[in-house]
């Protein structure tokens, strides 16, 4: 199912009773963040502010926060039932990830409703919120579509980064040139001493934010697999200032250009991270000099509270679980790694800890797994520890997962590896500072590591244990679990 729109989107959300509209007055300024949060731990809709202070009336006064909040709203956005199961969203994932419909270009959108340039250029009067009281601004760009263009293949492409108000009219962003798309293209305008085209979108097709926030391979336009996703190709419409193509239907799109000059560069952080900490000390980074705001009549604001923390998980994490887990698998699946029977992201992760489920085929199978893994594109900020695990083991089970930690892995045998140096993420408060220093490494560093908890293959085969390498388990023999079921309602256990 495709939304024409993020207003599609809403109705949709309050028909499942996945929204709750907020009429009472909710300050911008950490109340709006703090009110979210909550409303996460108890695992609760969708908002709608409807009432913020100092945005009663205006430009804007309205704002949507946890659309993809939970793991139900993230199947009704790709066109599921909420009950469906995670294996069968990922491999939905896997497959739409591989197509493409590529955009239709239209000349009118009801993004064009409202055109701002030149001195009326003004941020604050949409209702950017400061999200955390230990943020250094007001984040405007928390969920937004990131558009950039390579200069040398034209093909665009859809990112999310974080990017926060600096004057009325800049927006300083964190953008690390070595790992990210956009970033790439930064190097390429740089190297012209040319500054780059943006356009942000902010509020469309919740299918946008999915895949903007996933690593598409270069090469792939965004908007190309939207459209698969979709069905049918995403209505595209030309900027008013820069070179570059956005939803015709999007609520809000701010256009402008990001140069490479040291001059340019504006303080930004700290930011409250997908990490679940406060991550980086105010640093200065490039700054993006706005040139035109389009929106809708009576737009509507999308931004997101970041940062996952037990038993509360941000959009991020949500989309994280299902998407990094299609993008392993594809990974794998490229690397030609067989017996791959189920890939595991724990949301509260947000892909930073991964577990794959395998027919183990060969000793060296794991350590494959790991590398092939560590070696993509995709692993810059995920990845980090990758534990493998039997058939016999629910990968999403935790218990599961920690039994066979338990029993199956002996560190001085080969079951733990450590990859010390790799490029990794920039804003893991488990690395030291000077392993974060993008500005002289061009990405962070990491110590990855690998759980292998299946069975060794060194071990010899027992007659004692059935011609395995392994003792058996305490469970019942097939024919004795058989004889039970049977005896269920006899015994008085129907209920159960």
């Amino acid at each position: 199912m495709s939304f024409t729109d993020m207003r599609q989107w809403i109705g949709r959300l309050e028909k499942e009773g996945e929204l709750r509209r907020i009429t009472a007055e909710v300050h911008w300024d950490r109340e709006l963040g703090a009110i979210t949060r909550r409303v996460l731990e108890k695992k609760g809709p969708a908002l709608l502010f409807e009432n913020i202070t100092g945005y009663k009336t205006g430009r804007c006064t309205k704002l949507l926060a946890s659309g993809l909040g939970n793991r139900d709203r993230l199947a009704l956005a790709l066109g599921f039932p909420r009950d469906v199961s995670n294996g069968d969203l990922v491999q939905h994932v896997m497959k739409k990830n591989r197509e493409t419909i590529p955009p239709r270009l239209v000349t009118e959108g009801s993004v064009k409703d409202v055109i701002i340039s030149g001195r009326d250029i003004d941020q604050t009067e949409f209702p950017v919120p400061r999200w955390h009281y230990l943020e250094g601004g007001r984040y405007i760009h928390t969920f937004s579509g990131v558009v950039t263009r390579d200069p040398e293949t034209r093909v665009m492409n859809v990112g999310i980064y974080r990017g926060m108000i600096g004057q009325k009219n800049t927006t300083p962003f964190l953008l690390i040139k070595g790992g990210q798309h956009w970033g790439q293209h930064f190097l390429k305008y740089s190297a012209r001493k040319e500054p780059m085209p943006v356009a942000c979108v902010i509020g469309w097709d919740p299918i946008m934010p999915f895949l903007a926030g996933s690593p598409i391979p270069p090469g792939v336009c965004e908007w190309d697999v939207m459209g698969a996703y979709r069905g049918e190709p995403a209505e595209l419409i030309r900027c008013e200032t820069v070179d570059l193509e956005v939803p015709a239907s999007a609520e809000i799109v701010i256009e402008g250009f990001i140069s490479d000059d040291p001059a340019t560069y504006e303080t930004e952080g700290p930011f409250g991270e997908f990490t679940g900490y406060v991550s980086d000390i105010p640093t200065p980074r490039p700054s993006m000099r706005i040139t035109c705001i389009t929106h809708r009549r009576e737009p509507i604001f999308r931004g997101c509270l970041e940062g996952t923390l037990p038993g509360s998980y941000s959009e991020n994490s949500v989309m994280s679980s299902v998407q990094r887990a299609a993008i392993a698998w594809n990974i794998l699946t490229a690397a030609g790694i067989p017996g791959v029977r189920d890939v595991f992201v724990p949301p509260i992760t947000n892909g930073v800890n991964i577990v794959v489920q395998i027919k183990k085929a060969y000793q060296g199978q794991p350590k494959q797994i790991a590398a092939a893994l560590w070696g993509a594109s995709a692993a810059q900020f995920r990845y980090k520890n990758v534990i493998v695990v039997e058939e016999d083991i629910d990968p999403s089970s935790y218990e599961q997962v920690d039994w066979a930690f338990a029993h199956r892995v002996n560190a001085g045998h080969e079951g733990i590896v450590v990859f010390p140096g790799i490029f990794g993420s920039p804003i893991d408060p488990s690395t030291p500072l000077e392993e974060r220093d993008v500005a002289q490494l061009g990405t962070g560093l990491w110590n990855r590591v690998l759980i292998d908890a299946t069975r060794s293959w060194k071990f010899e085969r027992r007659e004692a244990w059935g011609g395995e390498r392994f003792p058996p388990t305490v469970r019942p023999a097939p024919e004795d679990e058989a004889r039970v079921r049977e005896r269920w309602e006899e015994l008085g256990l129907g209920d159960l």
